[in-house]
């Protein structure tokens, strides 16, 4: 038997080990799985270069658990190791890693997050553990087993192990006092859920009954056998490892259903991602329901490395307005540990992310031209996603136009070039400006919209929380277009044409109309202003202003707060037309209280119109209503 020290000058190198890495001391199961798996894969490569003259099998790792002796146990039955490479890679390569790390880091604790680039491996098994075995046999049948132990000091001993005549290795962990919830069964198997359930390699944990078919020539009353069989926890070739040719629809519903298990809907569509140039990475994407929900955050995307899970918190890695889909993506060139400053810094990182934008981009187009009506009747459903993409991502939006819709009040989808040139010819003011009229709310807004639906104007439906940011995306980045909602003023004004006005009344009488009615409004938020219109449009129309509208509204989707417009009050116009019979009326009544009471009455007509009627004030006017039925 060799005994020995491991050559480290940072003194008490096991407890700081633990200290440092105490906040995520559960990884270590997934590090040493995760070797187990690599010892496995080497194995099977040596194999078929023709390097190693031994049967590869059905090998697969074993997670053993025995409570009463207060042991752990991960076994594979992968390359195995000598003495001489127990002495190389466990008492030199490995320790000497864990040296550096605490060397450079010992005074900066929040530095661990970066603990991943020194390759963790074996020696987290030290965060949970009070002595450690290492029980291997190397896949040279010449090599004898040997057995390695070490206590948490700096001392070791590696002796001979006659009792192990199998390829592989065995870890050991004797579980120290403070970590003992790693001794019960939930808890390891809650672990190997979370990090393992798509590792290439089977693993065992314990076994499960499961119930045989009963034979075609079986008696009515005969029940069926049971058997004890292995319980593979994980699933080693998932979805994103195949090539999307040999895949079918329903496997990746299959797939996403064992992603999220408590998820009932299924996805929209899918994404499926592989490219191994200029950086590795495969995975698929999937669209979620979403509706007009942007605050999803309870499935994530899921990373892994080489099949092993890293994290669900993919920013910087997935592109902001991605975060509201499900799925996963698997690349190695993302270390297992990520830290924010590493994701920030790292050229590799960024360029995934804006492979994934293009990715994304380029199926939305290849969906719509494949079934458009498929596509439409799923818009309400995706656009939140796009029309983020579309605010966040410039080369994503460069790519919108091909695939982003825009319906109107009446259920009909355009593309981009299909809305102007359906509007162009009769929606172009006087100025040139192509104006795009649209409606957040088709019921609250309905007389609007069938106002201007009656001049043959097209009206959007635009409802989605993050319009008034996208509008400004739209206005700002294609020339000599104008977004105006619907009741944001007089339809004339909206789009304002070269056309001759009839006023029935003189300046004088204007002046005189806008001082009773002003006289007549106690409610001071409105600001009235007279319009020669048809004599057949409403005598007295509410409108917000749209700079000011568009503002509280960006301002409410966390955009425009530094417009100090949270506090800004509420303001609307109370457009009067002066063609009106009642504003003929107005100027003819002389008594001032008859005058105020025609006032009164309708500016609570316009204000029900507008759903501004409330409280108080429509408790008076039903009053009020049903009084006059009765008179």
């Amino acid at each position: 038997m060799t005994k020995g020290n491991i050559n480290v000058s940072v003194e008490n190198i096991f407890p700081l080990i633990k200290k440092f890495l105490y906040s995520d001391h559960e990884i270590f199961l997934r590090e040493l799985i995760s070797n187990a798996t690599d010892a496995t894969l080497k194995l099977k490569h040596l194999i078929n270069m023709g390097e190693a003259q031994v049967e590869y099998g059905s090998p697969m790792i074993e997670v053993k658990l025995d409570k009463e002796a207060k042991e752990l146990r991960i076994i594979d039955q992968g390359i195995g190791m000598s003495a001489a490479e127990v002495e190389k890679y466990i008492n030199q390569i490995a320790f000497s890693g864990a040296e550096e790390f605490l060397e450079k880091y010992k005074d900066n604790a929040k530095d661990a997050g970066i603990i991943g680039h020194f390759g963790l491996g074996f020696y987290s098994a030290f965060m949970v553990a009070e002595k450690v075995e290492i029980i291997t046999k190397s896949y040279r049948e010449e090599e004898p087993a040997v057995r390695w132990i070490c206590d948490g000091s700096p001392e070791f001993s590696l002796e001979e192990y006659p009792e192990k005549t199998h390829r592989g290795t065995e870890i050991v962990l004797h579980i120290a006092e403070d970590s003992t919830e790693f001794l019960e069964e939930y808890r390891i198997r809650e672990l190997l859920n979370k990090y393992n359930k798509f590792m290439p390699v089977p693993i065992k944990f314990g076994t499960k009954t499961i119930t045989l078919p009963l034979p075609e020539d079986a008696k009515e009353d005969q029940k069926p056998e049971t058997e004890e069989v292995d319980n593979i926890i994980n699933n080693p070739t998932p979805a994103w490892t195949k090539t999307p040719s040999d895949l079918k629809d329903e496997d990746y519903k299959a797939f996403y259903r064992e992603l999220y298990p408590t998820q009932f809907d299924e996805p929209l569509f899918h994404i499926h991602l592989n490219v191994d140039y200029p950086f590795n990475l495969t995975g698929i994407l999937f669209f979620p329901k979403l509706a007009n929900n942007i605050n999803i955050e309870k499935d994530k995307i899921q990373l892994y490395q080489n099949q092993v899970f890293v994290t669900d918190e993919v920013k910087g890695i997935v592109p902001d307005f991605l975060m509201l889909l499900r799925g996963v993506i698997d690349s190695p060139d993302i270390p297992l540990n990520v830290s924010r400053s590493y994701l920030q810094a790292d050229g590799a990182v960024k360029k995934i992310s804006s492979y994934i934008t293009k990715k994304v981009a380029d199926k939305m187009a290849s969906l719509i031209g494949e079934n458009r009506e498929d596509y439409e009747s799923k818009w309400n459903d995706i656009k939140v996603v796009i029309e983020y993409g579309m605010i966040s991502e410039d080369k994503f939006y460069e790519k919108s136009d091909k695939f982003v819709l825009y319906p109107n009040t009446d259920g009909k989808y355009f593309l981009w070039n299909e809305l102007e040139e359906k509007i162009k010819p009769i929606q172009t003011d006087k100025d040139g400006n192509l104006v795009i009229l649209y409606a957040s709310d088709a019921h609250a807004q309905h007389s609007y919209i069938e106002t201007a639906k009656a001049k043959g104007y097209e009206v959007l439906l635009l409802d989605s929380p993050i319009v008034p940011h996208l509008i400004q995306k739209l206005e700002t980045s294609k020339e000599k277009i104008q977004f105006q909602r619907v009741d944001a003023d007089h339809i004339n004004n909206l789009i304002k044409k070269d056309e001759p006005v009839i006023a029935k009344l003189d300046e004088k009488q204007k002046e005189s109309l806008k001082a009773s009615i002003e006289e007549g409004i106690s409610d001071k938020t409105f600001t009235v202003q007279l319009e020669d219109l048809d004599s057949t449009d409403a005598p007295f129309i509410i409108t917000q202003p749209e700079f000011i509208r568009r503002m509280k509204d960006m301002q409410a989707t966390g955009g425009g707060g530094m417009f100090g417009m949270g506090n800004f009050p509420e303001m609307y116009n109370l457009v009067v037309n002066s063609n009106s019979a009642l504003a003929e009326k107005i100027l003819a009544t002389e008594n001032s209280e008859k005058k105020t009471e025609h006032i009164k009455r309708a500016l609570d007509l316009a204000k029900l119109s507008q759903n501004l009627l409330k409280g108080k004030e429509l408790t008076e006017f039903i009053q009020r209503s049903y009084s006059d039925l009765i008179k």
